[in-house]
Formats: structure tokens, C-alpha cells, sequence
């Protein structure tokens, strides 16, 4: 039977300092994603990073207010977005298909199985599902409160063995992770609290910080889902935290 794996990789994972996608680095994502269907898992990819890319695309003269800004870089830069993915993931002949959704799309009903339905299809002919949120509608009080809690909503949906949250940190430390004396905490038992060891900080690029990251981890550790928190920036994350898991800085969210 096939592992179900959903990894969600953050924008400040996929942008440079100066808030440019990093190409480089999404393509190195699709090189592992690519490598762990070849080892037998199926995959599914949260990506962020639609807002930020769009944001880059287009001088803006006069002002907008910020769902507006949201509305029109959302739709410039997912449409990038989404082209970049299809051209990377076609050269190993790995067809993807988008899923825009929203917070509604959630709620028990005919739209939750529909989305249910819709991605259970596509795993199961092989196209390799990539969801965002539907940023150009998405009502600003019912919208995710990032892709962090997207990422779990979908590995509940679609009972994954693992939800994978990649940043530009390892995971979870006793303190600011840019203190020497900070640890990386590796392995977190279900119940167990570590809200001392977070920092509120949210990030420069997205909507999200480790706040969130550990909320996500903690509610879907109770659900019987493994989550990892890793650094999405260190060369070959997702290969070696299957082939070296021991020796792989990351912070994981034992089931029991």
C-alpha cells in the first residue's frame, strides 16, 4: 500500500531575500517530490508562494487596500505559479492538477466530498494535486489563517500517513533559533506542550510562522497523522528525512 504524503511548503521557502520565487529551489523541490513517487509514496503539494510571485510581476501606481492587493497579486502569481510546476513536473512525465479551494469547502457536505472526490481521482491515475487557497474569493473572515492549517485540513480530508511542513527553520526550538544556546527540540510526543518554546513572529513572505506550524502539528498529531517540521531550504530535505531521518535536523510529531 502506498504512503500518503502531503507536504506543504511555505513562501519564505520558496522566495529569495529579495522576494523573488527561487526557482532553483522549487525545482529542487520537484526533483525530491519526483524521487518519492518513485519510492512509492503518493503525494500531495500544498504550495504558497501565489501572492508573492504576483507581487514582483506588477508595478502598482496608486494605492490598493490590502484585499485587493491580495485579490489581483493572487491571481497574477498563482497562474505563474502553477506554470512553473507543470513545466518542472513534466520533464518525469508527472501530470499535476490545481485545487483552488476555500475554508467553506471544509465544512461536512456535498462541497467537502466533491473536494474529497476530486483528489482521490487524480491520486489514483497518477496526477500529482497542488492546493492553494482561492485567494481571488475568499471572503477575509473566512479565510485559512494560512497554508499551515490548509495543509492539515487536507491531510485529514484525504487520511495521509504524513504531513510534511517545510520553512526556512528546522523546526521547533527552546528559544529564538538564531541563539546559539537554543536546541532543537526533535521529537514531540502526543499532549505534550511546547507553547513556551514558541515564538509569535509571523513570516516576512507569508501569513504564517511557527505559531501556526505548531497549532497545525498539535491538531493533527491528535488525529493520528505524523507531521514534520523541517527546513525546506537545506539541500535534499525531503530525501533525507526518509533516508537519514536520524542524523536530519527537523522536528517530529509522533503518533502513537
Amino acid at each position: 500500500m502506498k504512503r500518503r504524503i502531503v507536504i506543504k511548503v511555505g513562501s519564505n521557502a520558496l522566495t529569495r531575500p529579495d522576494g523573488r520565487l527561487d526557482v532553483t529551489r522549487m525545482s529542487a523541490l520537484v526533483d525530491q517530490i519526483a524521487w518519492l513517487r518513485t519510492k512509492g509514496c503518493e503525494v500531495i503539494l500544498v504550495s504558497s508562494g501565489a501572492v508573492a510571485c504576483g507581487r514582483r510581476e506588477l508595478d502598482i501606481e496608486h494605492e490598493l487596500d490590502s484585499v485587493e492587493q491580495r485579490q489581483l497579486f493572487s491571481a497574477m502569481g498563482q497562474a505563474k505559479l502553477i506554470g512553473l510546476y507543470y513545466d518542472l513536473f513534466r520533464e518525469y512525465h508527472i501530470h499535476v492538477g490545481q485545487v483552488l479551494t476555500m475554508k467553506e469547502n471544509f465544512q461536512p457536505g456535498e462541497q467537502y466530498q466533491n473536494q474529497q472526490a476530486c483528489m482521490r481521482v487524480m491520486l489514483e491515475n497518477g496526477v500529482l494535486p497542488i492546493v492553494n487557497e482561492n485567494d481571488t474569493v475568499s471572503v477575509t473572515e473566512l479565510m485559512f489563517t494560512d497554508n499551515d492549517e490548509l495543509s492539515g485540513l487536507i491531510a485529514q480530508m484525504m487520511q495521509a500517513d504524513t504531513l510534511i511542513l517545510l520553512s526556512n527553520i528546522d523546526g521547533i526550538y527552546t528559544g529564538n533559533p538564531a541563539d546559539p544556546q537554543s536546541q532543537l527540540i526533535k521529537e514531540v510526543a502526543p499532549g505534550t506542550d511546547l507553547s513556551q518554546y514558541i515564538q509569535t513572529e509571523k513570516s516576512s513572505a507569508g501569513r504564517g510562522g511557527m505559531q501556526s506550524k505548531y497549532a497545525t502539528a498539535s491538531k493533527i498529531q491528535a488525529s493520528g497523522i505524523r507531521v514534520i517540521i523541517a527546513n525546506g531550504k537545506r539541500e535534499n530535505i525531503l530525501v533525507d528525512l526518509m533516508e537519514q531521518p536520524n542524523t536530519t535536523p527537523h522536528t517530529i510529531f509522533k503518533t502513537c
